[in-house]
């Protein structure tokens, strides 16, 4: 499929077109992120059915990142990862150094919780395990 053959669209949906651009993967993680206000149409936050048209800036919060976008072309459906790229233009600002990103991204990575190991019930063996570091 190529760009010319999309068929002509005056305006989408602002959740079908992050999908048909490959920003989430199902429509119902767009709309979630929309509802969850992680994505701004010309910097008022958006419902998944507000109707997007090429020209529109959008500022999405994807993965402890902004990112401005602006729509290009409209789709509806998901396209191949070639095509979906065409959809929209970037606008790439860089406002830290790579060194203040990394320094950045671990101390996120440090405030996250650690996993619990044990989930639900303990197994038998488990539970023997545990009960040996009991203090009586």
């Amino acid at each position: 499929m190529e760009i010319s053959k999309l068929p002509p669209l005056e305006s989408v949906r602002l959740d079908r077109w992050l999908m048909a651009a490959r920003f989430y993967k199902t429509r119902s993680q767009a709309a979630d992120a929309c509802n969850g206000g992680k994505v701004k149409v010309d910097g008022d936050s958006a419902k998944p059915h507000k109707l997007v048209r090429p020209g529109d800036k959008l500022t999405i919060h994807h993965h402890d990142r902004y990112r401005e976008i602006e729509v290009v072309l409209l789709a509806e459906r998901g396209l191949p990862p070639k095509i979906a790229r065409e959809l929209y233009r970037e606008e790439i600002r860089q406002t830290l150094s790579v060194e203040a990103e990394e320094l950045l991204r671990l101390f996120r990575q440090s405030q996250k919780k650690p996993k619990t190991r044990y989930k639900g019930r303990p197994t038998k063996k488990t539970r023997r395990e545990l009960d040996k570091w009991k203090i009586k």
